[in-house]
């Protein structure tokens, strides 16, 4: 945290370099031009960048640049220098780039030499700058050879807390992902300036998780109560452990470990004390695209910035700018990687077992949250884990937080057009198996707070949508069958209206024979646009090496919908009891009185002379 060579200054942001195995798309960290190289040191982490004559490298990148309007809003940051440490003569120029303003620039000639670093004074820089500026800079070598080993962004304020932070991981299954998390994580932890104020807890839902004792890891066996238990039962741990915030994390920890030392100098240095930290998300499809950067709930998830190219820096810059300002209404967190202060958890989380429990648990906590630059998480695609079940289960929980949330209440018909959409955006895609699973989630909410209790495991309905599950199940490929022509885009519009009239094809007898056959990607597949006209789809998965086909059956989609319309009668007539139900049982099943139960954890004594006194 803090240079060994003047201890009033501390380090809020080092360099992120390209990593192997996590992202090495490089016009995200640096944009170089002449000869230049990465250099790696001798414990296989990344050692910096070599620089030849007249060479040079630009951090106008996402993982590098400083959003000096986040901290001033945030932290009320008075002062920032930049740190240089190296070998060899450079030019360098610090940009301050405003928003909807020229630039101001910064140049300087710094010569640099091992145990001897150069601190640039940039206050006046980002005070002149405004409130929603991004900061950068260039080097160029000035002479022969020269070596930048590491920069860093630094301040002379005096951090308002020292955060004790948990990273609450939950597993399920996935023992090697776990492991090499672990492995990951005490390395960083080892040559971290954080290493007294970070631990990792790993709830096992599996209980099969086998690790050799680490420094400051530990493993939890759980039941399986999905991610909204395991999370849950990392939190009391962590809470149990007199850590000040908690960090929600996913098993494979696809993160640059040096987030962790960005989040914590946020949390530290903020004003607020309920201030979190929200990571981005990436698809591991295309590293360099935002797939979410911050989501807000608003009737259904609507992620923010979701094909921001991050190589194209007025893309980038735009968005950063955007998240600098005032946040959203709806804003909320995902818990693949959402760091939040514990004492201000008053609600944790409602037993959805997955999906919805992030949304919930940010919105009833009212936490200000915060997004930064090159803190990000990179996931598989949320395309190819699409299903009847995840359809199913993002269903019941959007419908349970406008039934549970006051903030949210929409009314009964504003509940229902949620289905309704979740419905007619299946219908056309011939995906009859995530209709059942749709009606089964309606009629499921119907019978009120108490079936996520008392299904919080999620094994019986695991189960009956395992069943259910027939046309939509994934194969294996076989090489030797052709598949249909691929839609490599939508149909003429022309050609859309008119079978969106016909509901694609419902009401046109035999269109089973008249529709096309054709095959979709996977980043189509849940297109609606792509399946106008056709009464066969095979869809792929992204390797190609999986696929199944839906085909158009006018009772199969039929019976749907006369179910479908049967609960929505039924929901509209229960609405005001449902909603009463919701809103009057939400806080006991938040409660850590009720996961205390519901994990089977014994109750600290203190717990209970606290309780007895209010």
């Amino acid at each position: 945290m803090t240079d060994a060579a003047a201890a009033e200054f501390t380090a809020l942001q080092g360099l992120m370099w390209p990593e192997l195995g996590i992202c090495t798309e490089q016009e995200l960290y640096l944009r170089t031009n002449g000869p230049t190289g990465p250099v790696t040191a001798a414990d296989g982490t990344p050692g910096g960048y070599r620089f030849f004559a007249g060479s040079s490298a630009r951090f106008d990148t996402w993982f590098n640049l400083f959003n000096a309007g986040i901290w001033k809003r945030q932290c009320a940051l008075q002062s920032l220098f930049l740190l240089l440490e190296g070998k060899g003569r450079f030019t360098v120029s610090v940009f301050a780039a405003p928003r909807g303003r020229s630039w101001d620039r910064s140049n300087h000639i710094v010569e640099l030499a091992e145990d001897c670093p150069v601190r640039l004074d940039l206050t006046a820089l980002m005070q002149a700058a405004g409130d929603a500026a991004l900061l950068f800079f260039e080097l160029r070598a000035a002479g022969g050879e020269a070596l930048l080993t590491q920069a860093s962004w630094q301040t002379q304020d005096a951090p308002r807390r020292t955060p004790q932070l948990a990273l609450a991981v939950t597993t399920f299954k996935r023992e090697t992902e776990a492991a090499r998390t672990a492995e990951r994580f005490c390395a960083f932890r080892a040559r971290s300036w954080m290493k007294d104020h970070v631990e990792l807890i790993i709830t096992d839902n599996g209980q099969s998780l086998e690790l050799p004792p680490r420094d400051g890891v530990t493993v939890i066996p759980n039941e399986n109560l999905g991610g909204a238990g395991g999370f849950t039962r990392g939190l009391l741990e962590a809470r149990a452990r007199g850590a000040s915030h908690c960090l929600f994390m996913d098993d494979d920890a696809s993160i640059h470990m040096e987030s962790l030392e960005r989040s914590w100098m946020l949390l530290a240095y903020a004003e607020d004390p309920s201030t979190a930290v929200a990571g981005a998300m990436i698809s591991e499809q295309h590293r360099w695209a935002i797939w979410e950067n911050g989501a807000c709930f608003s009737s259904r998830c609507l992620p923010l910035f979701m094909g921001t190219d991050l190589r194209e820096f007025k893309q980038m810059a735009a968005m950063e700018q955007e998240i600098s300002g005032p946040p959203p209404q709806g804003l909320y967190g995902g818990w693949w990687y959402f760091a939040f202060p514990l004492e201000q958890a008053k609600h944790l989380a409602f037993p959805f077992f997955v999906r919805g429990d992030d949304v919930s648990f940010s919105l009833a906590n009212e936490f200000n949250i915060v997004r930064l630059n090159g803190v990000v998480s990179f996931q598989e695609s949320f395309t190819e884990k699409e299903s009847p079940q995840t359809w199913y289960l993002d269903l019941r929980s959007h419908m349970a937080h406008h039934l549970s949330l006051p903030r949210l209440d929409v009314g009964a018909l504003g509940v229902l057009k949620i289905a309704v959409w979740f419905f007619l955006r299946n219908l056309p895609r011939m995906h009859y198996d995530t209709l059942a699973a749709i009606n089964l989630a309606v009629e499921d909410v119907m019978k009120g707070p108490s079936f996520f209790d008392a299904n919080a495991d999620m094994a019986g309905r695991r189960a009956d949508i395992k069943a259910l599950t027939g046309a939509e199940a994934w194969q294996d490929m076989n090489p030797q069958v052709a598949l249909p022509p691929l839609r490599s885009k939508p149909p003429a519009a022309w050609r859309r209206y008119l079978m969106k009239f016909s509901l694609n094809g419902l009401l046109i007898p035999g269109f089973g024979r008249l529709g096309r056959k054709i095959t979709l990607e996977a980043q189509n597949r849940s297109h609606i646009g792509y399946a106008w006209g056709a009464a066969e789809i095979t869809c792929l998965n992204a390797a190609r090496s999986k696929y199944y086909t839906v085909r158009h059956s006018k009772a199969a989609a039929w019976r749907e919908i006369r179910r479908f319309a049967g609960n929505a009668r039924a929901f509209l007539k229960a609405y005001d009891r449902l909603a009463a139900e919701y809103r009057m049982q939400y806080g006991s099943f938040t409660s850590e009185t009720y996961w205390q139960a519901k994990l089977n954890l014994a109750r600290q004594p203190q717990d209970m002379q606290q309780e007895a006194a209010e």
